[in-house]
């Protein structure tokens, strides 16, 4: 009950906000332009199609803001307005109760919070939807931070899922731009994300990963965790202090090299992809702060790593020729690496796919590099690819939207950073390294292992494909013998089926002459014993 209740609350905030209106009518199924028909009667909207989604996920609370935010961060998928409009969804609503909080920390460590820490601010620093953060200190004088997830969400979280999952389905079975945006693909996806933030061990062993990969950088800090206080429900880690990097004024007032800070915003960001292929996937500014040390050679401190991506050796490599290959306007070769990648089919048109890629791209390379949005050039380039049947890639979407946050960032710090000045040498160095010999010394001390075991087996597993391809060649006559039979079988079925239909007429035609009044007869019988007729005349036609 608590379902259907919630599912009319969702459908009556879609008419409210006349959502509708963002589906294109000539390329929906029958049953959608019928309902659509109605839903025309209702006013127009006054409000933008961006912030009518932005104000429908406000009102139906937690989950489907976080849905609204992933949405945000699938610019191949969400026209830019819309996406613009769901970046300004705010996470915060108010904090649960002190004692629950309490309860839930004691439970989850095992002991009383007045053993635990020397103090616990029962006021939280922060509160968001999946969870809120405590400021606390350690018996032994550590300044930290205590991150408790929400009580109960699992429960609330799966039901709206579900209700998600039902439109999504109703959507990519009725229209056409439904089934080509994948919506079943994406709730899954958020599914996936908004579980995964639940799971704070699986946040704190990010952080620890990352901090390990910049230990000792001056580019990055990122805050230790406390495994010790640690599980899957709550978190402990060391508390930070710095600027919050969209505070301008107080950068500006510390005199910190904002250039200096917009270009290692850039060298993180291709860092963490190509070097240790680990990255923070969701670096937006709420996220990061600047060090106050050393203002003329800033340092990043990043937090909340509940979001990360990594890509395969083969996506990085791809993904790292088609930016050299897109900024040297080589789109022939553009097109080759996407068919390569796999990205696209193989029988993709080369000569249509370069054109379409070279369509787009030059109006964008005839303007001065550092005025070209790297992230709006890959954004571009998927669509393009899209239309060639590309399928999508959640890796490279996380990439991409990682790549805009970096670069909005890195141009409100610094408006005229040029991104291509510090990623070509990078991109450049980096496949110079991925062939070096010292390189492919390390691949072969990695995997030579695996080689050296699987080599004695290479003989016998070539000689069982031999033994294969002679069985085919064995059985093909039987197999084209047995394709002949079934062909012969659905001929046979489809001239009964017909024969039937001709019969069931004749005997209506006879019927009808032989008694003249059966019409009136007919026409008198009640309307639901026309529907079951109806039903079972459909039901044995589909059959």
């Amino acid at each position: 009950m608590a379902a259907l209740f919630r599912f009319f609350t969702i459908f009556r905030l879609l008419l409210r906000y006349r959502l509708d209106t963002l589906l294109p009518r000539e390329h929906l199924g029958w049953p959608l332009r019928l309902l659509l028909t109605f839903t025309a009667l209702l006013p127009k909207p006054s409000l933008s199609r961006g912030e009518r989604l932005r104000r429908f996920c406000e009102d139906l609370g937690p989950v489907f803001i976080k849905f609204g935010q992933l949405l945000s961060t699938r610019p191949d998928l969400v026209p830019a307005d819309i996406v613009e409009e769901l970046d300004h969804l705010q996470d915060n609503v108010a904090p649960f109760d002190n004692d629950h909080c309490r309860e839930l920390i004691e439970e989850a460590l095992g002991a009383p919070v007045e053993q635990l820490f020397a103090s616990f601010n029962t006021e939280p620093l922060a509160s968001a939807s999946v969870a809120q953060v405590h400021a606390a200190e350690l018996k032994d004088g550590r300044e930290v931070v205590v991150k408790v997830v929400r009580p109960g969400l699992e429960k609330i979280i799966a039901k709206d899922i579900a209700l998600m999952l039902v439109l999504a389905r109703a959507l990519a079975r009725f229209s056409e731009d439904g089934r080509r945006l994948r919506p079943e693909e994406v709730v899954q996806d958020y599914r996936h994300t908004i579980f995964d933030e639940l799971d704070l061990q699986r946040e704190a062993a990010n952080a620890s990963q990352l901090r390990r990969n910049f230990a000792n950088s001056p580019l990055l800090y990122v805050p230790e965790v406390y495994w010790d206080y640690t599980r899957r429900n709550v978190m402990v880690m060391e508390r930070i202090y710095g600027v919050p990097v969209t505070n301008l004024e107080q950068l500006e007032a510390q005199q910190t090299n904002m250039k200096k800070l917009a270009e290692r915003g850039v060298e993180i960001f291709f860092t963490q992809v190509f070097k240790h292929n680990f990255f923070h996937a969701d670096m937006h500014p709420g996220n990061i702060f600047v060090s106050h040390q050393n203002p003329q050679r800033p340092q990043y401190i990043a937090v909340d790593m509940a979001i990360v991506g990594s890509l395969t050796q083969a996506d990085q490599y791809y993904l790292a020729r088609n930016l050299l290959a897109m900024f040297r306007r080589d789109y022939r070769l553009v097109a080759e690496l996407h068919i390569q990648s796999g990205w696209v089919p193989e029988n993709t048109p080369l000569n249509d796919f370069e054109a379409a890629i070279r369509t787009v791209c030059e109006p964008i390379f005839e303007k001065p590099l550092k005025d070209i949005s790297f992230g709006q050039v890959l954004i571009k380039l998927f669509q393009t690819a899209r239309r060639f049947d590309m399928e999508v890639q959640p890796q490279l979407i996380l990439l991409q939207k990682t790549l805009l946050n970096i670069e909005g960032l890195g141009r409100q710090l610094y408006p005229d950073l040029d991104l291509w000045a510090t990623a070509h040498p990078f991109l450049e160095n980096w496949l110079k390294d991925r062939f070096h010999p010292k390189t492919l010394l390390q691949q072969l001390k990695r995997y030579g292992p695996e080689w050296m075991e699987q080599f004695p087996q290479v003989p016998q597993t070539m000689f069982n494909a031999l033994k294969q391809v002679q069985h085919i060649g064995e059985i093909a006559p039987e197999l084209h013998q047995a394709a002949e039979h079934f062909a012969k079988q659905r001929a046979k079925a489809t001239r009964t089926r017909s024969l039937t239909l001709i019969a069931i007429g004749a005997a209506i035609a006879t019927v009808a002459s032989a008694w003249p009044q059966a019409g009136q007869h007919l026409a008198q019988l009640p309307p639901h014993t026309w529907a079951l007729a109806g039903l079972a005349a459909g039901a044995w036609l589909l059959r």
